[in-house]
């Protein structure tokens, strides 16, 4: 898994938030509400993160998802249609999510929250599905981690010690 620090201060950053639910804690006096907030924050131009925010506010649990989603952005390959180089299946806990290429024109099949990871990361031609749990953190942290592990075929060429055109076919 290839995980490189991006420093988010050179990047533009829109954020989206994918759910808001209200969470409790039993306590000797009763029951102390909070919020959770998951946000997804993208550049649009390969770099994604996704963060977990809480707190007793909703607008103070999203600030601090955004703050965490910055800190785990990710960089992402797409290719020179807006999708991704390869087919494949992003899993975290019990939830999957099957990440397939498109030609030009096919736009972003996928569901809620795969959806917007994609998005934000500016892949425009994709198809999904979600296998599994669906967890709406596990399914953004699925997607993301199926789109850390894609290799664009300069990377697979330079680890087989092989040259593109033989990698392409």
């Amino acid at each position: 898994m290839k995980r490189t620090i991006i420093d988010p201060s050179q990047l533009e950053l829109n954020d989206k938030v994918v759910a808001i639910k209200r969470v409790s804690k039993t306590v000797k006096g009763g029951r102390t509400m909070r919020f959770s907030a998951l946000v997804v924050v993208g550049d649009g131009n390969g770099h994604v993160g996704a963060g977990l925010g809480k707190a007793g506010e909703v607008p103070e649990a999203i600030r601090k998802g955004k703050e965490a989603a910055t800190k785990n952005l990710v960089e992402i390959p797409v290719d020179e249609n807006n999708s991704i180089p390869h087919d494949f299946v992003g899993k975290f806990g019990s939830a999957s999510v099957l990440l397939k290429r498109a030609p030009e024109g096919t736009g972003v099949i996928a569901g809620g929250p795969a959806r917007s990871v994609l998005e934000l990361a500016g892949i425009k031609n994709i198809r999904t599905k979600s296998l599994g749990s669906n967890n709406k953190t596990n399914v953004v942290l699925a997607t993301i981690e199926g789109l850390c592990q894609l290799k664009t075929p300069e990377e697979v060429a330079k680890l087989r010690g092989k040259s593109v055109e033989e990698i392409l076919g």
